[in-house]
């Protein structure tokens, strides 16, 4: 059924059909019983699905990945979909229009998604009224992230002020530092600065009277000396785990010809072609640490194997995001129920 939702959905621009879905979602929604129906079908209820991770109950380990509810306007509605937890943003400061349009490709015979959205959002006050109305059916990640037009010396500024308004409203952060799709992020690949911005986060968070996990979302292009020195500054700052992957700057090995590349340009590649670097990035972090911090897997889950497969590289949880819009909801059920099948 949803192949051919998704061949009608996919003869329009992605971008415009990303925001027409999320008003069909609610509308379908606020129908009578749809709550009911939309939980039977792809919900799937079982307390050997819960994992405890960073003092958290998560309900299931299947997350939605962030850039899908960049506004927070989706996460109460996406809840039906039997997400165990959604991660809201990127987020700024200030609201951005992103980079210039079109800035969202399919690439249908890679099963892959290129995007250069830019941070596009409406700002972190707006984040925060919309995160008011949240009904508390799924736990909440906060991805944070700096303005565009952000000067070097203020991007931990950037970070501290999501992170403070954030914090009452969302159950754990990540500080979005791996991007391709934003200009001037250089300094964020710093390995220095990178302890810098942590160290100012967590003593932020350490003010607080209650504290909210961090975690840290890496590129998937790093290379192993570059992986060792994430095991080595999560091990200094203590920061709670790592979220990998980001999109991909790579385009090796595609089946997508080179005239459509070049048509499509700059941007970050998800989807099924970063697959088995991601899960590479996770086994490598997992086996060189001795899983001394926990990891999200994400990157190219579109069946239940892929997440399977993520977790057997020492993923504690997984997120999808290009995956489901390819594979749909149901392909939240399939990796749950396949995970039970090995308990």
């Amino acid at each position: 059924m949803y192949k051919i939702i998704r061949f009608a959905l996919f003869q329009f621009d992605p971008e415009k059909i990303h925001y027409f879905t999320a008003k069909l979602i609610r509308i379908t929604l606020s129908l009578p019983g749809m709550k009911w129906i939309w939980l039977k079908l792809y919900s799937v209820e079982d307390k050997r699905l819960e994992k405890e991770l960073f003092g958290l109950t998560f309900k299931n380990p299947v997350g939605l990945a962030a850039g899908f509810d960049k506004n927070a306007t989706m996460f109460n509605d996406l809840a039906y979909c039997g997400f165990g937890f959604i991660e809201i943003g990127t987020v700024t400061p200030k609201a951005q229009e992103g980079n210039p349009k079109p800035r969202l490709f399919r690439i249908k015979d890679d099963s892959g998604l290129i995007n250069r959205m830019g941070f596009n959002n409406a700002g972190l006050e707006n984040a925060v009224e919309a995160l008011k109305k949240n009904k508390g059916k799924v736990i909440i990640g906060g991805n944070i992230g700096k303005n565009t037009q952000t000067l070097p010396d203020g991007y931990t500024s950037d970070y501290l002020t999501c992170f403070n308004a954030l914090h009452p409203y969302v159950d754990y952060f990540v500080l979005n530092v791996s991007c391709p799709n934003v200009g001037s992020h250089a300094k964020l690949e710093d390995v220095d600065y990178l302890k810098e911005l942590i160290t100012e986060v967590q003593q932020l968070n350490n003010s607080k009277t209650s504290q909210k996990p961090i975690l840290l979302k890496i590129a998937p292009d790093l290379n192993n000396q570059q992986l060792d020195e994430i095991i080595a500054l999560v091990a200094e700052t203590k920061i709670d785990g790592v979220i990998a992957s980001n999109t991909s700057v790579n385009r090796e090995g595609l089946k997508t010809t080179d005239n459509r590349l070049a048509e499509i340009g700059n941007g970050g590649l998800s989807g099924q072609p970063v697959k088995e670097k991601s899960t590479h990035v996770i086994k490598y972090l997992a086996d060189k640490s001795k899983k001394a911090f926990p990891i999200i897997g994400v990157g190219g889950i579109h069946t239940k194997q892929d997440a399977l497969d993520k977790i057997e590289a020492g993923a504690d949880l997984v997120q999808i995001y290009t995956g489901f819009i390819y594979e749909g909801p149901r392909l939240i059920k399939r990796i749950n129920k396949a995970i039970l099948s090995q308990k």
